[in-house]
C-alpha cells in the first residue's frame, strides 16, 4: 500500500473522477475514504464522520453487515463467475429471481432481467419497451416522455431521458424521440405553481398534451423516478403518479418507474410504486440491491411485458451483459434482501428521515442561504441553497463547497450538486446519528 502522500499526490494525476471535471480533482482533491464502520467512514488522515450520503444512495445497510460479506465469500469459494447467456445459468441467480418476484409481488412484478447497475437497467428498460411495441405490431412507437429534472444514469438512452441539461449538452446529439414534461417541483417550476395538487394537475395536463401533439401511437414508454432524486429530492403530490399512470394506460404507453434509488426502503416504503399505490409495467432497479457491496441492477417487468414477450416465439431479446445474473452479485444481493426484511429498514427510514426533514426545516428559519427543504418521504431529503432567498437565486458554488467543507469537518459527509445540499445515509441510521448530521450542517452553515 503506497503511503498518504503518494495516494494525495497521485489521485487527480492518474485517475478522471465522475462527475466532475479532471483538473477540478487536482485543483480541489477529493477526500480519501480508507475505512468504514457501521454508517461511519474514515479518511486518510484518520478523520472519521457519519456518512450522509449512504455511499451514493446506496449503502442502505451500512458498511458492517456481515451477513452480505459472508454470503460474497461464500460464492467466491464456490462458482465466482458463470454467465446466464443462452445455454448456462447458475443456482443464485435462479433463487434471485425467485425472491423478487416475491418482494415486488404488490408492485405487480414478474420477472426479473440482471444487469450491472442502475444505468444498465434503465438501457435495458428502454430497450425492451420499443421491443414491446414492435412484437405486438406497434413498430412506430419509438418515442420517450420524462420529466424535467429526473435522472436516469449515463448511458446514451438514459442520458437522453435525463431532464438536466449537466448530463446531456456535452454528448450530444443524443437519443431522438425524447420528450420531457415539466416537473412537480413547487420551488422552481414554469407556472410558478406552489400549491403541490395544483402544480400535480398541470404538469399532468402537460403530458396530456405532449402525447396529443406527439401522437400517443408514437411514444413506446414514460419513465419516472417515483421521487426525484439526483434532480434535488422532489417528492410530486400523491395524486401525481396515480394520474401518469392512468394516463399512460389509457394511451397504451407504458409506464417505467425508475426505482434506483427508491427501491428497498429509501423512501420508507418498500418501492416508489408502492408508495404512490401504482403498478408500473416495468422498475428499474440497482444500487441497495447489493448494499453497495458488488456491481449488480435488475429490471422488473410486469404482467403486460411477460405475456407479450412468453407468448410469441420470435421475442428473442438481443441484448444483456457479460455480468448480468453474476452469482457473487446474485448471492449478496439474496443477503440483503433478506437483512432488508429481517431489519424492517421502512420503519427506521420513516422515522429518522422525519427527524432530518424537521431538522433541516429548523435549520431554515435560522439560515437565509437556505432556500428550500425538501423530503418528508424516508431518507431523501434536500436542502436548496440560495445567495438571495426573495428571487431564489442558486447559491455561488464556493459558497456551497464551503457548507459541504464545514459539515465534513464537524461531522458528517454530505453531498452537494449544484445549489442542493442532499442527504441519502443510510436506513440504519440511528437518532444519534442524524443528530450528528443535523450538528454538522449546523456547523457548515455557520461556517459559510
Amino acid at each position: 500500500m503506497k503511503d498518504s502522500n503518494f495516494l494525495k499526490e497521485h489521485n487527480g494525476r492518474l485517475m478522471w473522477h465522475p462527475m466532475t471535471s479532471p483538473r477540478d480533482s487536482i485543483d480541489n482533491p477529493p477526500k480519501i475514504v480508507t475505512g468504514a464502520s457501521g454508517v461511519t467512514i474514515t479518511d486518510i488522515d484518520g478523520h472519521t464522520v457519519v456518512d450522509g450520503v449512504g455511499g451514493l444512495w446506496n449503502v442502505n445497510l451500512g458498511f458492517s453487515c456481515q451477513p452480505v460479506k459472508d454470503a460474497i465469500a461464500a460464492q467466491l469459494d464456490t462458482l465466482p463467475y458463470y454467465s446466464t447467456f443462452r445455454g448456462s445459468t447458475n443456482d443464485a441467480a435462479i433463487e434471485l429471481s425467485y425472491e423478487l418476484r416475491d418482494f415486488f409481488a404488490p408492485d405487480g412484478m414478474e420477472r426479473a432481467f440482471f444487469t450491472s447497475g442502475g444505468s444498465d437497467s434503465v438501457e435495458t428498460a428502454l430497450r425492451l419497451a420499443r421491443q414491446y411495441h414492435k412484437l405486438r405490431g406497434e413498430p412506430g412507437r419509438i418515442k420517450f416522455l420524462s420529466l424535467k429534472k429526473g435522472y436516469h444514469g449515463t448511458h446514451f438512452g438514459g442520458a437522453s431521458v435525463n431532464g438536466n441539461a449537466n448530463f446531456r449538452t456535452a454528448y450530444e446529439p443524443l437519443l431522438p424521440g425524447c420528450h420531457h414534461i415539466p416537473a412537480p417541483y413547487t420551488y422552481r417550476n414554469p407556472f410558478n405553481e406552489t400549491d403541490p395538487a395544483k402544480l400535480a394537475r398541470l404538469c399532468v395536463a402537460a403530458l396530456e398534451d405532449e402525447i396529443a401533439f406527439q401522437g400517443a401511437g408514437t411514444i413506446a414508454a414514460m419513465i419516472m423516478e417515483p421521487i426525484l432524486g439526483a434532480g434535488g429530492v422532489i417528492p410530486p403530490h400523491r395524486s401525481f403518479a396515480p394520474m401518469v399512470a392512468e394516463i399512460c394506460d389509457r394511451n397504451g404507453i407504458l409506464l417505467i418507474t425508475d426505482e434506483v434509488i427508491t427501491a428497498y426502503g429509501r423512501t420508507g416504503a418498500w418501492s416508489g410504486a408502492r408508495l404512490w399505490g401504482i403498478q408500473p409495467d416495468m422498475m428499474a432497479t440497482a444500487k441497495a440491491i447489493t448494499n453497495g457491496y458488488f456491481p449488480f441492477g435488475a429490471l422488473m417487468l410486469g404482467q403486460k411485458m411477460v405475456e407479450v414477450f412468453e407468448d410469441n416465439p420470435a421475442a428473442k431479446i438481443g441484448h444483456g451483459y457479460t455480468y448480468s445474473g453474476h452469482p457473487v452479485g446474485a448471492a449478496a444481493a439474496l443477503a440483503c434482501l433478506a437483512e432488508t426484511r429481517r431489519l424492517n429498514v421502512v420503519e427506521n427510514a420513516a422515522t429518522r428521515g422525519s427527524q432530518l426533514f424537521e431538522g433541516c426545516q429548523k435549520l431554515m428559519d435560522r439560515y437565509d442561504i437556505i432556500g428550500d427543504v425538501r423530503g418528508g418521504h424516508g431518507l431523501m431529503t434536500a436542502i436548496e441553497m440560495v445567495s438571495d432567498r426573495a428571487t431564489k437565486t442558486p447559491i455561488d458554488p464556493d459558497t456551497a463547497a464551503r457548507v459541504q467543507e464545514g459539515a465534513y469537518q464537524a461531522g458528517a459527509m454530505v453531498r452537494v450538486s449544484g445549489p442542493n445540499l442532499i442527504l441519502s445515509p443510510p436506513l440504519v441510521l440511528t437518532e444519534r446519528d442524524a443528530d450528528t448530521i443535523l450538528s454538522a450542517l449546523d456547523a457548515g452553515f455557520a461556517a459559510a
